[in-house]
């Protein structure tokens, strides 16, 4: 009997019988062999690993302006054998052979959720609606590539010296399909990053891109089947089995799913059933010679589009795949890429003129498209960089061509390393060499005096960020007096997050809601928005609603919302300021979740902007009564008046609101200065264009407008009983806030005006103690806790052209040669403004 390292070995040596054991000797509390030797330890050592190298990646690349795939691609090399492989310890302790089938066992686990997951969240409503230059790209971005990759895979041949026979031509195929593939997540990254991804090539890149995903994973499974060495049974099956999943087992899951929606019991045992027909799905196409992704991808694209299963799906499955299994399929990418290798084998300008060659199939596909349509050559360049982001599509399909042995390893690293570089160029070329085209648009009614003034239908879009702010809003447009005279169209958006691998979209909802009188009750957040908007217009014959959900980072969410505004050509954009309740009810400092968001609509949007803060508008003011229905409560409207162009705006929308038939009582209360204010107002003079000096101050001319609007106000509710109109002589901020004060209780909304750039002695020292500017000094001192009122506040800011220059006549826009001067009484709301300096 012999001891051996842990095992008792009986017999002789040539006929062994061993059992292991645990040493257990006298004193020692820890095995005698390494903790490596085992496949668990070893393998939590190597995902330790890869997370690490890849968030270490992340921190150091994302100031360099690289997506998150760059990092995981690089992350997988450096632990293969191209860098860190190299070196003994890493080599027999981190990375020994024994340990690969474990990785490779784990990374076709991740690519199976994974490709669900990529299933789930594919809608191919986008390529069904995409413009036809859309689908011309996509075409042309499948096609050129197409050719150019077979032409670089004998073209490598003819470079490489030491290449004696041509190789398979199955491997063309698969270096054709990594070409045309443009992973569309990514793309959305990459838009964001840059700022293009509410732009018009924004939408037309997302548009390609989707569609040539589309049709990179068809023709991926179409190169499986047809390279399976039993490609007649393979096809034959995997028709039979879309057909079923199409036909027969999506209207049944989806049955299944509404039901469960329906019924409120939608729970985890329904979530634990779906995550595991994902493995069998993927075990099923694995029968029938294909990739088990194929299976599970087909699985998340029957699954029902409900929000309340994607969402839940997402969250359990989400966050460990995309962040935890995902770096172990490129590690096995990497242990697979030998750069050293490919450099013995490949001359370095074989490997220079085969990555340049493949970043330029794109661009030459789009520019002919573009030439084609007679578009801009410089946007057709700028979109074919963009389409030449590679993701873990094009990895999937270069180790799918490694799987089955038509890529050796030096055509393997090449294309791993091509896609590397291609991704890595697109974000740095396209900030340094591309400026987006703004779009021009006309439109005169960007104010809500100018549509009182025209009576044109009054258009608002309404941001809702959760369902908590949606019964306020709806009150607040309720209050917006919708009539036959100017009836109001709103556009309610409902801001979504966008987490994980969600992709960045609008979403413009059916309107086949509209008229149902019992549809289904909705239980994600989305629906409910949705319905309760529809109720509104349900109940208003003078109201249209269009119901939109934009999905975005909040760092770019300010975006979403001036593009929507530009685009429906609205008159006010209204925001929900975030509170944060006490436990007495109050609200605390108003201090907003997104203030950053805030306060870049303020600086870019093209419209008038309106800051809601709720202090329950919602229970307030009644939405189910009829119009004329003399028992609904009355809505007691305060608008606090100091001066300047933003309270003006905010007197309009006061003004309008008081024609409500349902009650609804007006109180302006004008301040004016006293004494002692007017002998401390400071004296500005304004100069006009050509540099001469105007005998009006700024002060004068603003006075002079605020006293023609209130006037003009006066006279036309005079013999309106609901209106009250109240001058008070203040002369500071302390007397201002005090007599604000003495009538709090009697007022359920104040409407003020921002009045950022209006500097009034009224509101001195008031601004001592902003703690939102976005808010501006009045609003700020409303919403705030020591403002003992429970009204809710609503601040205006009027939308203010660009470029304009200050003038005893109101504002002067200079547009290159040409001048535009508006009236004195509609002074801020011109024909025209273009970011582009151009006259339309």
């Amino acid at each position: 009997m012999v001891e051996l390292s842990g095992y008792l070995v009986k017999g002789p040596m040539d006929d062994l019988e061993a059992c292991y054991f645990v040493n257990q000797t006298g004193g020692n509390y820890f095995q005698s062999t390494s903790a490596l030797t085992s496949s668990l330890p070893l393998f939590a050592l190597q995902l330790s690993a890869v997370l690490f190298t890849t968030r270490l990646l992340l921190l150091i690349l994302r100031p360099l302006r690289q997506p998150s795939i760059v990092a995981l691609i690089i992350a997988g090399v450096l632990l293969g054998p191209s860098v860190l492989g190299t070196t003994p310890f890493f080599s027999d302790h981190v990375l020994p052979f024994k340990a690969v089938k474990v990785l490779e066992t784990f990374a076709n686990l991740a690519l199976v959720y994974y490709m669900f997951l990529f299933g789930l969240e594919m809608d191919l409503k986008p390529i069904m609606n995409s413009e036809s230059v859309a689908i011309w790209i996509a075409v042309s971005g499948i096609l050129i590539p197409l050719g150019f990759g077979f032409g670089l895979f004998y073209l490598l041949q003819l470079l490489d010296m030491n290449t004696k026979e041509i190789k398979s031509f199955k491997g063309s195929i698969f270096w054709a399909i990594t070409l045309t593939a443009t992973n569309f997540p990514d793309v959305t990254q990459v838009l964001t990053d840059l700022k293009l991804l509410r732009t018009d090539m924004g939408r037309l890149a997302m548009s390609s891109a989707v569609s040539s995903d589309f049709f990179s994973w068809i023709l991926l499974v179409l190169a499986m089947a047809l390279l399976n060495s039993h490609p007649y049974y393979v096809l034959p099956s995997i028709l039979a089995f879309v057909l079923l999943c199409v036909f027969v087992i999506r209207p049944v899951i989806s049955k299944i799913a509404n039901h469960a929606v329906k019924g409120d019991d939608f729970t985890d045992h329904h979530i634990w059933f779906i995550l595991g027909w994902i493995v069998f799905f993927g075990f099923i196409t694995d029968v029938f010679g294909l990739h088990s992704m194929v299976g599970s991808f087909m699985l998340g694209v029957i699954m029902p589009r409900r929000d309340a299963i994607r969402m839940k799906l997402m969250e359990r499955l989400d966050d460990f795949v995309s962040g935890i299994l995902m770096p172990l399929f490129f590690l096995t990418s990497g242990i697979r890429t030998d750069a050293g290798f490919m450099l013995k084998e490949t001359p370095w300008y074989a490997v220079l003129t085969i990555i340049f060659l493949s970043f330029g199939a794109k661009i030459l596909s789009t520019l002919l498209v573009f030439l084609f349509h007679n578009k801009p050559m410089e946007d057709g360049f700028a979109l074919g960089v963009i389409m030449n982001t590679k993701g873990v599509m094009s990895i999937i399909i270069i180790n799918a061509g490694r799987n089955i042995k038509v890529l050796n390893n030096q055509t393997f690293t090449l294309m791993v390393f091509s896609a590397l570089a291609m991704t890595c160029m697109v974000e740095p070329l396209i900030a340094a060499r591309y400026k987006p085209r703004n779009k021009l648009l006309r439109y005169k009614n960007r104010t809500i005096e100018s549509v009182l003034e025209n009576g044109v239908e009054f258009k608002i879009l309404a941001c809702v960020l959760s369902n908590r702010d949606a019964p306020c809003m709806i009150s607040l447009l309720e209050a917006s007096n919708a009539g036959p005279d100017i009836p109001i169209c709103v556009i309610a958006v409902h801001l979504v997050e966008l987490t994980g691998r969600n992709t960045a979209m609008l979403i413009v909802h059916d309107q086949s809601m509209k008229g149902k009188s019992n549809p289904i009750r909705a239980k994600s957040e989305s629906d409910q928005i949705i319905f309760a908007f529809k109720s509104y217009e349900k109940r208003n014959r003078d109201v249209s609603v269009q119901t939109i959900t934009a999905i975005s980072p909040y760092e770019n969410m300010h975006e979403d919302i001036c593009s929507l505004a530009l685009d429906t050509r609205v008159s006010l954009i209204i925001i929900p300021f975030q509170t944060v309740s006490t436990a007495d009810g109050q609200a605390e400092d108003a201090k907003s979740t997104f203030p950053t968001m805030n306060q870049y609509v303020l600086e870019s949007a093209p419209c008038s902007v309106g800051l809601l803060v709720d202090r329950g508008l919602g229970s307030i003011m009644q939405t189910g009564p009829a119009r004329n229905s003399s028992s609904s409560k009355g809505h007691r409207i305060a608008m606090i008046f100091i001066g300047g162009p933003d309270d003006r705006e905010a007197l309009a929308y006061a003004w309008r609101m008081a024609g409500h038939p349902d009650h609804v009582s007006l109180t302006v209360l004008r301040f004016l200065p006293g004494r002692v204010a007017a002998q401390s107002a400071p004296e500005h003079v304004s100069s006009s264009p050509d540099g001469s000096v105007s005998s009006m101050t700024i002060q004068e001319r603003e006075k002079r407008l605020d006293d023609e609007y209130t006037y003009e106000f006066m006279f036309k509710t005079l013999d309106d009983e609901s209106i009250t109109y109240t001058e008070k002589v203040v002369n500071n901020g302390d007397e201002t806030l005090a007599e604000i004060r003495r009538n709090e209780a009697d007022f359920d909304l104040y409407i003020v005006g921002r009045g950022e750039k209006t500097r009034s002695v009224l509101t001195s020292g008031l601004s001592d103690w902003n703690s939102c500017k976005e808010l501006g000094t009045m609003g700020d001192a409303l919403a705030s806790s020591n403002f003992a009122s429970h009204a809710s506040v609503l601040v205006i800011q009027q939308y203010v052209p660009k470029n304009y220059i200050a003038t005893p006549f109101g504002f002067s826009a200079n547009y290159g040669s040409k001048t535009w001067q508006p009236l004195i009484n509609n002074a801020a709301t011109p024909d025209v403004i273009t970011t582009d300096m151009e006259i339309l």
